[in-house]
């Protein structure tokens, strides 16, 4: 395999991993998943969360990809690798720098802030139904999500935390 394919495959991994991300955060956290994924929309003071399990069954998954990888299918190692680089992305983004679990630093301008407060807009509603903004780093305009979020509770679709949103 080539450099440029390798680095293909690694590239086109990191971007899906984002659309993967998108769908299992809406579908399975939000979904059959809630039980492990509740804790994190809820005020507590302990280090681990449930939801933490996700990484290590994502974590799982991602080792048996280099495993198989290196063993039969080279191109499976290298989208193991988008795979693991897009972790170490959301970890830094969600666990750093939103939910501050690293280091404390809170932007003021820029995509970083948006990215903060795009997240903490996901975090506005109460309950599993509804929300916005379940991708990890592409965010949406934050008025585009408020807007959104009071179409949702005006409906009915979601509860929202906050009534300014």
């Amino acid at each position: 395999m080539s450099w440029l394919e390798a680095i293909s495959i690694t590239f086109a991994a990191v971007i899906g991993m984002e659309l993967f991300a998108w769908y299992a955060h809406k579908y399975i956290m939000h979904g059959w998943g809630w039980g492990w994924h509740r804790d994190h929309h809820e005020p507590h003071d302990n280090k681990l969360e449930k939801n933490d399990l996700f990484a290590v069954v994502f974590g799982t998954i991602n080792a048996a990809m280099y495993i198989f990888g290196s063993l039969y299918w080279e191109w499976l190692w290298w989208a193991a690798l988008g795979v693991n680089i897009y972790g170490v992305i959301y970890a830094f983004i969600h666990d750093g720098l939103v939910h501050q679990r690293f280091f404390r630093w809170v932007p003021k301008k820029g995509y970083a802030k948006r990215l903060v407060q795009a997240h903490k807009l996901h975090h506005a509603t109460i309950g599993k139904e509804g929300g916005v903004s379940f991708g990890f780093v592409f965010a949406r305009d934050p008025q585009k999500l408020k807007a959104e979020l009071k179409q949702q509770a005006n409906a009915g679709v979601a509860k929202v935390r906050d009534a300014r949103v």
